[in-house]
């Protein structure tokens, strides 16, 4: 892996310990399940070993984001993704993972404070690897404005094919339908920052400057020399950045409004039901898509906003919705947008020996 400078190499090098060797094959797969993505980088997963062969998934308290994600449908689709990425690294390693999803119960509008799943790894001579685990140590989501070029009809038709999706993911490079959708995601990320509560809940999880980022490898990095000195000086600081009328508010604006609108065609997911297991094959589903995407040169960032089930945003989700045709109960779960552009840096993260917990014999 190329990295931008090494100043961040440690909050990095989980992506490189993920490729090492491993006597015990649950950790091989835990190196790569924890470099899946999950919203605003919390990575909120620990794990237990258990016994010779099993993994218990546990989600901490602390990691989920009430303001954005109050009822914990983002935080689930994330933990969809680690599980789908253990089992790839698990088959590339000769094993199946038959998960036990929710074993203490689903909880209630909160995810319950008890497991998320029990994996368990079988030995399976049969057991090939899948070709989009070969991708797993390049995905990223590219958060900085997009090239000016298209995204072709049949790029976008072989990418909706991705295999071994649970639903069907929807798609567009049609003119109208990007000025449309970056329409609602614009109001809607629009939104959320102007509403103090859903913007200091995002403020207070960015890291700013190299050092702030290696001492807590998660949340939203904002690196790079400059940001440090720009946050030593006070010019980019929390409170800077949750104050209307300061430079770093503003900047805040223009940097999105530079992202959003440089959309080159839009790829969503959509589930029957807005059930947990739904959630959780979402993600699966969007780990997926993320590596198809990575594998067709196509740069992929999530927009959480324009889904999420605040007030702020009702009237907005109700209409994507409808303009994606989803009805009857069905849940748009993932919107993205995608396009061309450089590869970023890999994203900070917790080394897995912070992950791993006794929990006693």
């Amino acid at each position: 892996l190329a990295f931008h400078g090494t100043s961040l190499s440690p909050a990095r090098a989980p992506w490189i310990e993920a490729g090492g060797d491993f006597e015990d094959v649950r950790l091989r797969a835990l190196a790569h399940a924890i470099l899946a993505p999950n919203p605003h980088n919390l990575q909120p997963w620990s794990f237990a070993l258990v016994g010779d062969d099993a993994v218990d998934v546990m989600c901490a308290r602390a990691d989920r984001l009430p303001e954005t994600d109050p009822f914990d449908r983002q935080v689930t689709i994330g933990f969809g993704c680690m599980i789908e990425l253990f089992r790839l690294a698990a088959e590339a390693s000769g094993y199946r993972t038959e998960v036990e999803p929710f074993p203490d119960g689903e909880g209630g509008e909160r995810l319950s404070l008890g497991r998320i799943a029990r994996l368990r790894l079988v030995a399976d001579p049969d057991v090939l690897p899948d070709p989009l685990f070969a991708h797993v140590l390049t995905r990223r989501s590219h958060k900085e404005p997009f090239e000016n070029r298209a995204v072709a009809p049949e790029l976008l038709a072989s990418l909706l094919e991705t295999p071994g999706c649970t639903f069907r993911p929807g798609g567009s490079v049609d003119a109208l339908t990007i000025i449309d959708l970056t329409g609602f995601a614009w109001q809607a990320w629009m939104a959320e920052y102007e509403h103090e509560a859903t913007r200091k809940e995002s403020i207070d999880l960015m890291r700013i400057g190299n050092r702030a980022i290696n001492r807590s490898p998660d949340g939203i990095d904002l690196g790079g020399t400059a940001m440090g000195v720009m946050n030593t000086t006070g010019l980019v600081t929390h409170d800077a950045l949750n104050t209307p009328g300061t430079m770093a508010y503003q900047t805040g604006i223009d940097m999105y409004r530079d992202i959003i609108h440089t959309a080159a065609g839009f790829v969503w997911l959509t589930t029957p039901t807005n059930a947990r297991a739904d959630q959780l094959r979402a993600g699966a589903d969007w780990l997926r898509l993320n590596l198809s995407a990575t594998a067709f040169g196509i740069a992929f960032h999530p927009l959480s906003q324009v889904l999420q089930e605040t007030d702020e945003v009702a009237e907005l989700r109700a209409e994507v919705h409808d303009r994606l045709g989803a009805t009857d109960g069905a849940t748009v779960q993932m919107l993205v947008r995608i396009g061309y552009g450089a590869t970023p840096a890999p994203a900070p993260r917790w080394p897995l020996e912070a992950k791993l917990v006794d929990v006693g014999p």
